[in-house]
């Protein structure tokens, strides 16, 4: 079933993942649109705890890919994109993309060492792999 939120999630993702692959970049309107339609979903359904849940999803997703900027190995799109993405799933169904997300991103990167020669070419776009992570949570969500 088609919801508000993985209508949201569909067409933030589509937007990044299309903007990634061409431009190797995610532009700051994705994450901050996917933030205000998050946003707007849950206070809209739940009211004002809807806004806490919403928050609470963005910080996730902020936080869980933090420790992998710092460190180098992804860019501030990637992080932003997934706390715009926390903000439509909420904490809960974000912890399951994250999951899902870590797991395409080890298969792509796995494809991408082994068919990539050459080593200064193997930057791996990851915005696809958070959107298939945020999509699956959400397809996932109504079994």
């Amino acid at each position: 079933m088609l919801t508000w939120e993985f209508g949201a999630a569909l067409v933030a993702g589509t937007a990044a993942i299309a903007e990634d692959l061409r431009h190797r970049t995610i532009s700051n309107w994705i994450p901050i649109t996917a933030l205000a339609a998050g946003l707007t979903l849950h206070v809209f359904r739940t009211g004002l705890s809807g806004l806490g849940t919403s928050l609470a999803g963005a910080a996730c997703g902020f936080a869980v890919f933090l420790v992998f900027y710092l460190m180098g190995g992804m860019g501030g799109g990637d992080i932003k994109l997934m706390a715009g993405f926390g903000a439509i799933l909420g904490p809960s169904l974000l912890w399951t993309a994250a999951w899902w997300t870590a797991i395409i991103g080890a298969l792509v990167a796995l494809a991408v060492i082994v068919m990539v020669k050459d080593k200064t070419k193997r930057s791996i776009p990851y915005a696809p792999p958070i959107a298939l992570g945020a999509w699956i949570a959400l397809a996932g969500q109504g079994s």
